[in-house]
């Protein structure tokens, strides 16, 4: 859900032609997916040789799905009233570019059809088990804003977001490219667990006031406001201070420190949190949020490659 423009703000354009379609799949959010499976992939380079085509599917799939959950979040917050034409950070498909709604809905059971079939290729040259998890997180994708009580309007959604996209991504492309999980790979995951649990808690803090009036408990509203700032620093402190104690402990290399180079996104990220008023002013943190986890994965990916060297 996103919350409306305060009184007086100027409603957002519109998109015409192609770039409508395109803002339906949410693309800034689409990084969330890819990151963590270059990271997944740059852990495999170890362990053996890159099977080119199946990271192409991974990440193919992996984009598909995040496009399509995107679309169910637009169409179930339109249909539960919570979008209008002002909101901030939407898509925007239905209340502003005038695609219908069941068009939306069709368009994202399109998108996970395909990412079934793609997963089909992946699980025929690794394991069925993969398509077990794949269906598991296809409908915690769709429940995050669909069914009877969906998971975003509740304290849980920083969680299942940061496992299954965070954690899960991570863990099966490596598992796609070696076809074992290893405790390495985990410890590694765990960063990208907390920080895409970041970009739902920054979101949630950013729509607080609207939530609060929905009736939706989010974790932002559990805790306040204030409180769910202190709670987003400490998970950015947490996430770099794992990969410090991964460095001194000698699990990884030393060149994973070059992620350091993305400490002032998350710092701007609380900055602005702590000093605007309204969803509007908040946006760039959010935007840093998200950055903040998109940048981590890809310089500890660069990290590998170059210790790999």
């Amino acid at each position: 859900m996103q919350t409306p423009l305060q009184p007086g703000s100027s409603p957002i354009a519109s998109d015409q032609g192609i770039q409508k379609w395109w803002q339906l799949t949410r693309p800034h959010t689409l990084t969330a997916a890819f990151a963590p499976v270059l990271l997944g992939t740059a852990l495999a380079i170890e362990v053996t040789s890159i099977n080119i085509p199946l990271f192409l599917a991974t990440l193919i799939a992996c984009l598909l799905i995040q496009a399509a959950t995107n679309m169910f979040n637009e169409y179930y917050d339109y249909k539960r009233g919570l979008d209008t034409e002002e909101s901030i950070g939407i898509g925007g498909a239905i209340v502003r570019n005038g695609i219908k709604p069941d068009t939306v809905m069709r368009l994202a059971l399109i998108l996970y059809g395909i990412s079934i079939l793609i997963g089909i290729y992946i699980c025929m040259n690794t394991s069925w088990w993969l398509a077990v998890i794949g269906l598991v997180g296809m409908l915690v994708g769709y429940l995050y804003t669909g069914g009877p009580l969906p998971i975003a309007y509740t304290p849980f959604g920083e969680l299942f977001a940061g496992f299954f996209m965070g954690l899960l991504f991570i863990v099966i492309s490596f598992y796609i490219q070696t076809g074992t999980v290893t405790t390495t790979s985990v410890l590694v995951s765990i960063p990208s667990f907390i920080l895409v649990g970041a970009i739902l808690l920054s979101n949630n803090i950013r729509d607080f006031d609207g939530d609060k009036d929905f009736g939706r408990k989010t974790l932002a509203i559990l805790v306040g406001k204030k409180n769910a700032v202190r709670v987003l620093a400490g998970m950015f402190i947490v996430s770099y201070i794992w990969i410090l104690a991964l460095i001194i402990t000698g699990v990884t290399t030393p060149w994973l420190a070059v992620v350091a180079l993305s400490l002032p996104k998350p710092i701007t990220a609380v900055k602005v949190f702590k000093t605007g008023k309204n969803p509007l002013e908040m946006m760039p943190a959010m935007k840093a949020t998200a950055q903040t986890n998109t940048f981590f994965a890809l310089l500890l990916s660069v990290g590998f490659f170059i210790s790999y060297l």
